[in-house]
């Protein structure tokens, strides 16, 4: 069981982004019912909402590589950010960044707001 923030998120974070890469419909239980989401700049409300967006991607196969992870407790759960790469089928490696909300319902954590952005460069 982890005891720290950091072991807290870590566990997290290899869980979510594990379950992504093998297969995006089954990330729907990690979400809150009522989650919120922000990718790309688009608000997505509810976790059935977050699931299909996710799994409407256009790519087949992705890989995430996370670079750093910061955390911090907040007064309902943990709060943390993701920094990493991921490539996706064919295409060149992309990096991206992912804010996560987690709270504590019981034993367990949901996500309850999550953002994600690409760190693409413009011209």
């Amino acid at each position: 069981m982890a005891t720290t923030p950091e072991q807290l998120a870590t566990a997290f974070c290899t869980t979510y982004f594990g379950t992504f890469d093998q297969n995006r419909a089954n990330l729907g239980p990690l979400y809150a019912p009522e989650a919120t989401m922000t990718f790309e700049g688009a608000p997505i409300n509810g976790r059935d909402a977050i699931v299909q967006k996710l799994t409407s991607l256009s790519f087949q196969q992705v890989v995430h590589d996370v670079t750093t992870l910061d955390c911090q407790m907040t007064q309902t759960g943990l709060l943390i950010f993701v920094v990493g790469q991921l490539k996706t089928d064919n295409d060149q490696v992309l990096g991206f960044s992912q804010c996560f909300h987690i709270v504590q319902a019981g034993e367990s954590y949901f996500i309850s707001n999550d953002i994600f952005r690409l760190a693409l460069h413009h011209q």
